[in-house]
């Protein structure tokens, strides 16, 4: 487990008094300066290899677990670097552009042939010296071309096999905040495997400065007299949604919120059960800028992927050039994180931020869906390096996940885990739209709306002809539970999303 930086200590005595005062005489606001905030973030290192120990239980956090986003910029080549999905590949050594792979000797070059194109696959090994090396080598670059299926464990689901390519992949969405009710009946009704994070109750706040102007990405506390917290970053209309129950079990009546932003903080309470939104009034004001956009595409990569893939890098040029003509004119990072599970080539897969185009597109284009076995994947892994190891920048940007996948993530794995990533990107305000690909079950489409729930994101779902049948072509059935959802291309929903949230952000001047 990693070390921590070190936190403002606050006083919690304050906080006592001020629950009294609010009952007794409702007292609306305390002096700022008490709230615990995140430390700016290091520069991204290299995982380690996920530890199999993580504690089961959810704990209630008192100080953040995640450092806030503070890069400057994306005008750097893309980086990638590697977990490795085997236990044994320990020994890495860095390789192009920044990537850590294994140290590449005979027996690791011949693991990690499903890698590389076919020719580079052959390439990297000795000239043979007879027919029958030969005939092995060229044996391991046509095995570099075929999706590898492992064997299900006993008892496992079905593995998810190549879907016919499609010229058009259909969406729907639907936003689980805007029909909150409905999404509460949803969990009501799907009972499977999960972490569980109670978002029953829930309250608004609304940040805006003296002239009502929203204030977006201002640092948001909440925390609770014993200690409890959670944290939150207002997003583009300056708005950000609080559920105390899934930070603090003992359920505390009072809870100080702090606010802050440009050096100025406010403060202000909410209290259980009130019905109106928590609101506060920041003294600040909101400098004309460009609008900046980082955007990540978060992938699983397994075999099964491949027409949801094959589809992201012919239409990776078109999203960019309609985001760019948008009238904000954002500056646009990409990133992308692409995972798979223990035993592939690798586990997780990222490339750091870059505004770079035309290499984010290479970097895309020799992404591959390939491995997999049973039907859960690697999610957790992935979701914790998008949220902690991307290079996220500071003050005033928009944050947006585009997860795309058919498997929930594997929870009988050690190590991070998916609640609790969620509950960061809140903290660094990232929102996750969660994209369910066909083959998704019941308890994956549970997993990718909790997440897009929480962080403010949404769910959307391909759609086809025949909803069961992936191979019928796209139309507008889904076999997910949602209703009233309308439905377009993919790539044309991908931009509809960037677009709604970078207009709410305040106008310049």
């Amino acid at each position: 487990m990693t070390t921590r930086p070190s936190f403002l200590q606050r006083p919690l005595v304050a906080l006592l008094c001020a629950q009294l005062l609010l009952s007794a005489c409702g007292a609306t606001e305390i002096a700022p300066g008490a709230a615990r905030w995140p430390a700016p973030a290091p520069q991204p290192e290299p995982p380690s290899f996920p530890s199999p120990q993580w504690p089961a239980n959810v704990i209630a956090r008192t100080v953040p677990n995640f450092e806030a986003p503070s890069a400057t910029h994306c005008a750097r080549p893309a980086q990638t670097y590697e977990t490795p999905g085997r236990l044994g590949q320990r020994d890495e050594v860095p390789a192009g552009y920044g990537e850590r792979r294994p140290s590449l000797g005979r027996e690791s070059k011949a693991r990690r042939a499903d890698e590389m194109p076919a020719d580079a696959a052959a390439a990297a090994m000795p000239a043979p010296a007879s027919p029958a090396a030969r005939a092995a080598k060229e044996a391991l670059a046509s095995e570099a071309e075929a999706p590898r299926f492992a064997p299900p464990a006993p008892g496992a689901q079905p593995i998810q096999r190549p879907r016919p390519q499609q010229e058009v992949v259909t969406a729907g969405m639907v936003d689980d905040n805007a029909d909150f009710s409905a999404y509460l009946q949803f969990r009501q009704r799907t009972q499977v495997a999960h972490r569980e994070r109670d978002v029953s109750e829930r309250y608004l706040l609304q940040v805006r400065n003296a002239r009502g102007v929203v204030v977006p990405d201002a640092e948001v506390a909440v925390q609770a007299a014993n200690g409890a917290a959670m944290w939150a970053r207002t997003d583009a209309a300056g708005r950000a949604w609080l559920h105390p129950n899934a930070f603090d079990p003992s359920g505390s009546q009072v809870y100080e919120v702090a606010v802050r932003k440009n050096g100025q903080q406010g403060t202000t309470f909410l209290r259980r059960g009130q019905k109106s939104a928590v609101e506060l009034v920041l003294n600040t004001s909101e400098a004309s800028q460009r609008a900046r956009l980082d955007l990540v595409f978060l992938i699983d990569a397994t075999g099964s992927m491949g027409d949801e893939i094959g589809k992201l890098k012919t239409t990776l040029r078109t999203i960019a050039n309609e985001v760019a003509r948008l009238p904000s004119r954002p500056d646009t990072c990409f990133g992308l994180v692409a995972y798979r599970d223990r035993g592939d080539a690798f586990l997780v897969r990222r490339h750091d931020f870059t505004n770079d185009l035309g290499g984010f597109q290479s970097v895309l284009d020799a992404l591959q869906a390939n491995g997999g076995g049973d039907y859960p994947e690697a999610m957790n892994e992935a979701l914790n390096e998008t949220v902690h190891r991307l290079s996220w920048r500071g003050t005033g940007a928009t944050r947006m996940v585009v997860l795309l996948a058919d498997a929930p993530p594997h929870l009988d794995y050690g190590g991070p885990q998916y609640d609790e990533d969620m509950m960061a990107a809140l903290g660094k305000g990232i929102k996750v739209f969660s994209v369910g690909a066909s083959g998704l079950d019941k308890q994956g489409e549970y997993v990718q709306r909790q997440i897009a729930q929480y962080t403010g994101g949404r769910f959307v779902f391909l759609t086809y002809r025949e909803a069961t049948n992936p191979a019928s072509g796209s139309g507008r059935e889904t076999v997910h539970d949602v209703s009233n959802y309308s439905v377009q291309t993919l790539d044309r929903l991908i931009v509809r999303l960037v677009t709604e949230e970078l207009a709410k952000l305040p106008k310049a001047g």
